[in-house]
């Protein structure tokens, strides 16, 4: 056993090409590390709707040059039998640990395989690149990024020529392409070749941005900006500056791309302690800004938290979600409003209310683009999709300006997005919403707590009883399959499933208490909140987690 490992552990470094990780496997080698050796060739890492993400490092587990190259190449062959034997391949990278290699070796894995390859000039946003797939008609895009994850991880994410990410069958296809390539050495990856893009696509994003507003609307608000040791402030700040808004005060701490991100456990604004230096820049400007604008690495999500009493508080994603909403409709949108099905059902008691299509889609923007006509998308993990028509994408700038052009006009009339939320709440409903997420290091437990909630659904939680179990393996009329648990309970609803990016389960609960007054509010929030904690105790105990 020991001596196969080993003889692929060889085998992987005669081919690897990237002397820093060689070093790393070599030593590995050396020193007879069977247990480390073992978790790096295991399998492989696996290539699916997400694209690749991983921890880096050496070996076919982990995110390094070779298993970039070889993705590279299995994308390269499936474009060529999709009859793109030519087409542009755009490629952009976040500021992580090893991004601007990775999105070279794709670039050469490309130009070697007789396509047209273009790299963005610098560290960009990912809606940049999903701008620029269509600005430029290319029939496919790649970004280098792990968003949020922590510091260690990378990964690699593919659009096709409508800005959109892959879904089936686009992903199994391109996998078994990965699988057919025999070794590194049949990969052409020539040393020059490719273009290297100036700020015209960028430029072009950002004039772009400017349509999400409405002409002449007010931009008073005030903002505290944290980019979390991401790409987002250069861009975000012109976009903020072209619209007009004051400049946002910056949270120097975290304002320069650092790929160690030394500030926060998790670069993700949902993380508990990552807004505390935003919290804390607010707290010490005077009179007090607006709200909060936080971006994730990538700036796709963007995190919004306003003044509430004498603190600061993040909203929810579903919270900002059914503000958006509500803007929009205000502002006459048209269109097809669009989530997926882990997110507040208030979007479609708005979408109705205004006459407007609702769309619910299977989690994560590959579905949420897809939604015919759409003109507003959004998910409950802080990615909206404001300007369909330029970034097929959660983009976290456009969301940033929208929400800032909404609190402006709130303002103005001598109110807030906290007032906005009371309404929408009046008149909808208050609809609560929580998260029982649980992280494991060992994947079978997210599967064993599936089978025990297939083999033992729950008939009741917090007393309410489960009035209908849906098994998403199956599919619904207008879902495809997912992994993935509904239950619908008297005025409540439970979605358990496996995240799709980390080693996690999500559970997504949502209470909905009918409000007839501003008067009641204080009282429906009391009842939700109990309602909430007692329904995800209740889940623990029926999933064993």
């Amino acid at each position: 056993m020991h001596d196969e490992l080993t003889a692929q552990a060889q085998a992987w470094l005669t081919e690897d090409p990237d002397p820093e990780t060689r070093t790393e496997l070599a030593r590995l080698i050396d020193a007879q590390d069977h247990t480390e050796l073992a978790a790096r060739f295991s399998g492989t890492l696996q290539f699916g709707t997400a694209g690749l993400r991983g921890e880096l490092g050496a070996g076919p587990m982990r995110m390094n040059s070779s298993v970039v190259i070889r993705a590279a190449a299995g994308l390269a062959a499936y474009l060529r039998k999709q009859g793109h034997h030519d087409g542009l391949v755009v490629i952009g990278y976040d500021a992580r640990h090893k991004s601007h290699d990775f999105a070279r070796d794709t670039a050469a894995v490309m130009t070697g395989a007789g396509l047209r390859a273009a790299v963005l000039p610098r560290p960009l946003p990912t809606p940049v690149l999903a701008f620029a797939i269509r600005h430029l008609g290319a029939v496919a895009g790649v970004e280098v990024t792990a968003s949020h994850n922590p510091p260690r991880d990378n990964g690699y994410k593919v659009y096709l020529g409508d800005g959109s990410q892959i879904v089936p069958p686009a992903d199994t296809e391109i996998a078994a392409e990965i699988a057919a390539i025999p070794s590194l050495t049949t990969v052409r990856r020539p040393t020059e070749g490719w273009e290297t893009l100036d700020d015209s696509v960028l430029d072009a994003y950002l004039a772009r941005t400017d349509a999400v507003l409405a002409e002449g609307s007010p931009r008073t608000a005030r903002t505290v900006y944290t980019a979390m040791h991401g790409v987002g402030k250069d861009v975000l700040l012109a976009a903020f500056a072209r619209a007009g808004f004051p400049e946002p005060a910056l949270v120097t701490e975290q304002a320069e791309p650092d790929p160690e991100f030394p500030t926060v456990a998790f670069p993700n604004p949902e993380e508990p302690g990552a807004m505390d230096l935003a919290f804390a820049t607010a707290r010490a400007i005077t009179p007090a800004p607006d709200l909060i604008i936080a971006n994730d690495p990538d700036a796709d999500r963007c995190a919004v938290a306003v003044q509430d009493g004498t603190g600061w508080r993040m909203l929810r994603g579903d919270e900002v979600g059914a503000l958006l909403a509500a803007h929009l409709v205000r502002r006459g949108a048209t269109g097809t409003f669009a989530e997926s099905i882990v997110s507040s059902s208030l979007l479609g008691r708005i979408a109705e209310k205004a006459g407007l299509n609702h769309v619910e889609t299977l989690t994560g923007f590959k579905w949420i683009a897809r939604a015919e006509g759409l003109r507003y998308g959004y998910e409950e993990a802080l990615g909206y999709c404001v300007d369909p028509d330029g970034v097929r994408d959660k983009d976290g700038i456009t969301a940033a300006l929208l929400i800032t052009e909404l609190a402006s006009q709130l303002k103005e009339e001598g109110r807030t997005l906290l007032d906005l939320l009371d309404d929408l709440a009046v008149k909808h409903g208050l609809h609560a919403t929580d998260q029982l997420s649980v992280r494991v290091e060992d994947l079978s437990l997210i599967a064993a707590a599936m089978r025990r909630l297939r083999e033992q659904p729950p008939t009741e939680l917090a007393g309410l009883p489960v009035t209908r179990t849906d098994d998403l393996t199956q599919g619904t009329d207008t879902l495809p399959p997912t992994d993935g648990l509904r239950y619908t309970l008297d005025g409540a609803r439970v979605i358990v499933r496996p995240s799709g990016t980390e080693p996690k389960l999500k559970c997504y609960l949502e209470v909905v208490i009918p409000v007839a007054t501003h008067a009641e509010l204080p009282q429906a929030r009391a009842q939700a909140t109990a309602l909430l904690e007692s329904v995800k105790r209740d889940l623990s105990t029926a999933a064993g987690i």
